[in-house]
């Protein structure tokens, strides 16, 4: 690994999952809550280290702020940082076993360059993301006006903002694996390439998807093998995009890549039906966005196709999926099913569990 001469802003408190951690106790809920925590810090400061490298005019810069700052579940970046350390720490185990794993994944990756291009990926999936919802939330597109528990972009700010915020964050999703940041080391150049090769088709699938999700609500015909293949595309493509890139920049052999990229398209698919699942019996209070959506929209969906228990059984099957693939290839865990040991366990375990 190469070293950074670039002071590093990792919060302190990213913990890996390690038993011996006195703050945290056996309940993998605690150690997640820990670790969301931490991701969530360091993305909060890079968003601000971006915008001020980014000098974007007003009202652009406040749209961009107002929809990168709500209050989001940041899945995805979660998944690049939870990817990054479970391969580092499977790799480190393998390589001197004699040398355990710093408690504190801070202290172990301090000023590390892989890691700042982890943040760089992580900064990049969540850009992209936000950029989807503030165009999907349009007029011309679902037409909603709640968001992350807040109004939507266009709802606060002009329509023509709100298109030009998303539009913006897209193309600030791919600088940001190149831009010269402050904060951040100097840029790999092979692993800024790799990370191209991964997220850029992937945001390609991730439009197409939704173009074929519009197609399919004017259509009377659409099976679930149908909408399976749209949501591949457009929720599992990035989700597959985050793992693999967190992946990348902790050295992942080929074989764990193709361990990440299973369980990312069994958890991608899960996600979807959960949002399905949740859309009909869930608040729009929790959910933070309006409630009922789909029907209204007379979407076709899992919940549609299966019914609740059914959708319910699919994706626990789905999760279960997910879970098998780590665990054969990447687990750093020393026993089956140890969340409390591996991050990424312990975040498809949150996922599976979410009310929202």
């Amino acid at each position: 690994m190469t070293v950074s001469s670039t002071p590093s802003v990792m919060p302190t408190s990213f913990k890996s999952f390690n038993r011996s951690d006195s703050s945290t106790d056996s309940n993998a809920n605690n150690s997640t809550k820990q670790f969301h925590s931490a991701v969530r810090a360091q993305l909060a400061k890079d968003i601000d280290v971006l915008f001020a490298y980014a000098q974007l005019p007003s009202p652009l810069l406040d749209a961009c702020r107002y929809v990168m700052t709500g209050q989001g579940k940041l899945v995805r970046p979660l998944l690049v940082a939870s990817a990054f350390a479970n391969v580092n720490d499977n790799n480190n185990k393998n390589v001197d076993k004699d040398n355990a794993v710093s408690d504190e994944l801070a202290s172990l990756l301090e000023n590390d360059s892989d890691y700042d291009m982890a943040r760089r990926a992580a900064l990049a999936v969540e850009l992209l993301h936000t950029y989807s919802l503030v165009h999907d939330d349009l007029p011309c597109m679902d037409d909603d006006d709640l968001r992350r528990g807040q109004p939507t972009a266009h709802i606060v700010f002009e329509e023509s903002t709100a298109l030009l915020a998303g539009d913006v964050l897209q193309t600030l999703a791919f600088e940001v694996l190149t831009a010269e940041l402050p904060t951040f080391a100097h840029y790999d150049t092979d692993i800024a390439s790799q990370l191209l090769a991964i997220f850029a088709p992937r945001a390609r699938r991730m439009v197409s998807g939704q173009m074929l999700d519009l197609n399919a609500e004017a259509s009377d015909s659409i099976s679930q093998t149908d909408l399976e293949a749209i949501h591949r595309d457009k929720t599992g493509a990035l989700i597959e995009a985050a793992m693999l890139m967190g992946g990348i920049c902790a050295g992942a052999t080929a074989p764990q890549r193709m361990a990440l990229q299973e369980c990312a398209q069994h958890i991608g698919l899960a996600f979807q039906v959960q949002d399905d699942i949740l859309d009909v019996t869930t608040s729009t209070d929790t959910l933070g966005k309006p409630a009922g959506s789909d029907e209204k929209l007379d979407k076709s969906t899992y919940v549609k196709f299966m019914g609740v228990d059914k959708a319910t059984d699919y994706a626990q099957s789905l999760f279960n999926d997910g879970r098998a693939a780590i665990m054969r290839e990447l687990s750093s865990s020393t026993d089956n099913f140890d969340t409390d040991n591996d991050a990424l366990l312990a975040l498809i375990e949150w996922l599976w569990s979410r009310k929202k």
